[in-house]
């Protein structure tokens, strides 16, 4: 068997805690291991009380050792965990002394990276660990470990696997072309391929879901001076975050801050007020908000509801707001303006903000359902689309010209991109720059 190289790194956060663990993967983890703990044997998935120590033979601290007998560990290889006491300092030297014997320092991801070379895990559940280790809200750890579990995978390799069974009997049915059925047509490859769109489009609608709350949603507050944006936002996000005056141009610029809204995560964007002025300063501000606006994946456009002005709606996803109706005394909830719905609201009494926040997850598309919820990301977005923009054409091209080589062409590159999601097919570039934002010990 081929040695394969020890790793180590420190597996928790930097800092002090109350536990920190020193990880090894690699052929020579239990070796190292034995000789920091002086114990004689390792048991697998045992955890043993032990001290550790220096080549001199005094003890930098204490704890357990467990080991995890290869393949049937995390990498796939011998792996040991050496759990202490988590400040940094004794961290660091058991950390050395595993050097010493000869293991090198982790790079970023390198865990998962050799977790997923040896099959252990695939792409998307490599990546997921990354992003349940970042999440920022319990939804966006929910699906992260939905995707750990292989939730998103699967549903990835079932349509795989329909399109390499239309691969095969296409390729079949060329290999015939002396027969005088026309298999293609009498297997109604048509009818299957739509039924494979409809199951990709309706994978794309939930991963679309699943970036946005792993990421947030970029929520751009505009309108003119003095509608109550800025009060709004601290509204949103629960604290004073914004100043607030009644002086006009207060906010000059692009002033963010990042909430959580019934669980999914939002970037708040506080824009300067949109008017023609002389100030040099205040001028860059309404430039800035001008292009926070055409960025935004959604716009709320509040309005002052007892002097309405409504401001150009230059964004998509636009959701207007009027402020201010414990002046005007209008229903708050959602109200009829010249045929359109706004939510009206005022930022004073706390009226018509939950309704604010149901209408701004209905744009984004997001229910309370977590049911088959799974963290995705852009990677995964565009191979997806791409996929199938692909097989949509590859279906055009079949009905216009009846091409079975054309068809199995498309159909091979249609495999061919989703196979990169999860790393059936992928190229060395692509995992150095997965695994490179992982953390050291992961």
């Amino acid at each position: 068997m081929i040695p394969i190289e020890t790793i180590a790194a420190v597996a928790t956060a930097a800092g002090q805690g109350g536990i920190g663990v020193v990880r090894l993967s690699g052929s020579k983890a239990l070796e190292i291991a034995l000789c920091i703990t002086q114990r004689k044997a390792i048991s697998d998935r045992f955890a043993h009380y032990s001290k550790f120590v220096n080549a001199q033979g005094d003890i930098i601290d204490d704890g357990l050792v467990i080991g995890f007998k290869g393949p049937k560990s995390f990498t796939g290889e011998d792996c040991v965990e050496l759990q202490g006491h988590g400040g940094p300092v004794v961290l660091n030297l058991v950390l050395q002394r595993c050097l010493e014997l000869g293991a090198r320092h982790a790079n970023p991801g390198e865990f998962s990276e050799r977790a997923f070379l040896n099959g252990r895990i695939d792409l998307v559940q490599a990546e997921a660990i990354a992003d349940l280790i970042a999440a920022d809200s319990a939804i966006a750890a929910q699906q992260a470990q939905a995707s750990i579990s292989g939730v998103f995978s699967d549903l990835i390799h079932q349509i795989i696997k329909d399109i390499t069974s239309l691969r095969v009997f296409v390729e079949a049915a060329l290999d015939f072309p002396e027969e005088e059925i026309d298999f293609i047509s009498e297997g109604n490859v048509d009818t299957k391929i739509e039924a494979v769109l409809e199951r990709l489009g309706s994978l794309i609608k939930t991963a679309r879901e699943g970036a946005i709350l792993q990421t947030g949603a970029t929520l751009v507050l505009a309108g003119k001076p003095n509608v109550g944006k800025s009060s709004l936002l601290n509204a949103l996000s629960g604290e004073d975050i914004a100043i607030v005056t009644n002086i006009p141009g207060t906010t000059r610029d692009l002033l963010k801050q990042t909430v959580v809204i019934e669980g999914v995560p939002f970037v708040l964007i506080d824009t300067a007020g949109l008017r023609t002025t002389d100030d040099p300063v205040e001028i860059e501000g309404v430039k800035r908000a001008k292009a926070a606006i055409n960025h935004a994946d959604i716009l709320l456009e509040i309005i002052d509801d007892s002097a309405p002005e409504p401001i150009p709606n230059k964004g998509t996803g636009a959701i207007q707001v009027l402020n201010k109706i414990d002046l005007t005394h209008r229903t708050p909830g959602p109200s009829d303006v010249d045929g359109s719905t706004a939510i009206a609201l005022s930022v004073h009494t706390g009226q018509g903000i939950d309704a604010l926040k149901q209408r701004i997850l209905e744009e984004l598309g997001v229910n309370k359902n977590t049911e088959n919820r799974f963290s995705a990301r852009e990677r995964h977005l565009r191979a997806l689309e791409e996929g199938f923009s692909t097989l949509e054409t590859a279906k055009e091209r079949f009905l216009a010209s009846r091409a079975g080589e054309l068809l199995a062409e498309d159909l091979k590159k249609t495999h061919d991109i989703l196979g990169a999601i999860t790393g059936l097919l992928s190229s060395d570039e692509l995992l150095g720059e997965i695994f490179s934002s992982f953390c050291i010990g992961k």
